[in-house]
């Protein structure tokens, strides 16, 4: 059974998942999630096309009540809705959403963050999985029967890239410049040059952090750049061994696409991710906010 084997790569190929779809260990997960000026209701979008066997996780239903957009629910809550889904934590579990890689990566952190012991992002989402297999199901079609279950960790999981930072630990680390912030957002969202999404926010970014837009880590398919190409892409912003890391974006959702590509080159350092992102760091009265080009000095 793949589930006993705690190996699963942090991303895995169309052709893998087409090989282990049926064995009964392999779960898989739709966390699409678009952003609300898209006009897209995933929802709606896994009703008429899915992975066959696939269950929906809605980022926005499944965490915790809070003026900031889809704040990381606790265990218990988020134990209990994965569980009702019919996943426990040592399935093999591969999450996929219909971008390409966009909000699974969140939804993998958010497993791995409360103990799953062997999940995976499918590299390019449902779009590579329909170039190589072609097999979907709408729910009209046969659905798999998903019994509840108890989703129960049976270790903990290492705090390497499964941690949680908040907005004060974030000002430490700005004025310390110590660990190195990544900022997932849009190049003319973190110089200014482009108003945020959200209204009400301050535009710019945190001071001493540096930028690396999640969508210049994929490839043209939509999936994770070579091990090398992301490499080198950590590499030209400053990383250095060891260093610890802090991911941001606008509302810790393509934070987590960072975390995942360090993952999948094996950083070694520790990593985290600031749940608040721009969305509270850019409504609060008394955080420094810079604009322009990142003026972190490369070390």
């Amino acid at each position: 059974m793949l589930a006993s084997e705690n190996s699963i790569p942090p991303v895995v190929s169309a052709q893998w998942l087409l090989e282990h779809l049926d064995d009964p260990a392999v779960r898989t997960v739709d966390a699409s999630w678009h952003l609300p000026a898209t006009g897209r209701n995933a929802r709606d979008e896994f009703a008429q096309v899915h992975i066959p066997g696939s269950v929906f996780f809605d980022i926005d239903e499944h965490s915790t009540p809070s003026s900031l957009p889809h704040m990381l629910p606790e265990f218990d809550v988020f134990a209990s809705a994965v569980g009702a889904m019919g996943i426990g934590a040592t399935d093999t579990i591969v999450v996929y959403d219909s971008i390409g890689l966009f909000s699974a990566a969140r939804v993998w952190w958010m497993f791995r963050h409360h103990g799953a012991s062997n999940v995976a992002v499918l590299d390019g989402g449902l779009p590579a999985w329909t170039r190589a297999a072609g097999r979907v199901q709408a729910l009209t079609d046969a659905l798999s029967d998903n019994e509840a279950c108890k989703f129960a960790p049976q270790t903990t999981q290492s705090a390497r890239a499964t941690a949680v930072i908040d907005a004060d630990a974030v000002k430490q680390a700005s004025l310390q410049g110590d660990a190195l912030i990544i900022d997932a957002r849009s190049a003319s969202r973190f110089t200014a040059e482009e108003p945020e999404v959200r209204p009400g926010l301050a535009s710019g970014h945190i001071p001493n952090s540096v930028n690396i837009p999640f969508s210049s880590l994929l490839d043209a398919t939509g999936g994770l750049k070579s091990k090398a190409g992301l490499a080198a892409i950590f590499d030209g912003v400053g990383l250095q061994p060891h260093q610890e890391v802090i991911t941001t974006c606008g509302s810790g959702v393509t934070a987590a696409v960072i975390i995942l590509a360090l993952t999948y080159i094996d950083y070694p350092a520790a990593v985290s991710l600031y749940d608040g992102s721009w969305t509270e760091w850019g409504s609060l009265p008394d955080a420094p906010v810079a604009v322009g080009a990142s003026t972190r000095q490369t070390r």
